[in-house]
């Protein structure tokens, strides 16, 4: 039971080490990383359109 207090009052002491990001930090990163989804779903989609087109393609006589 003393590893387990341990380990919680040692992982309180390092969350107090931890620099978190502002509310305006937060906030770009996340628009970043929806605008980098949805341009690699997108990039995505496209070959994904052109191999399903080449392989109907073959497949079909």
């Amino acid at each position: 039971m003393s590893k387990i207090t341990e380990y919680f009052q040692e992982t309180k002491t390092e969350l107090k080490h931890v620099i978190w990001p502002s509310r305006n930090q937060t906030l770009y990163y996340t628009i970043i990383v929806i605008i980098l989804s949805l341009v690699i779903a997108y990039y995505l989609g496209i070959f994904d359109f052109i191999f399903s087109q080449g392989l109907q393609k073959i497949i079909t006589p």
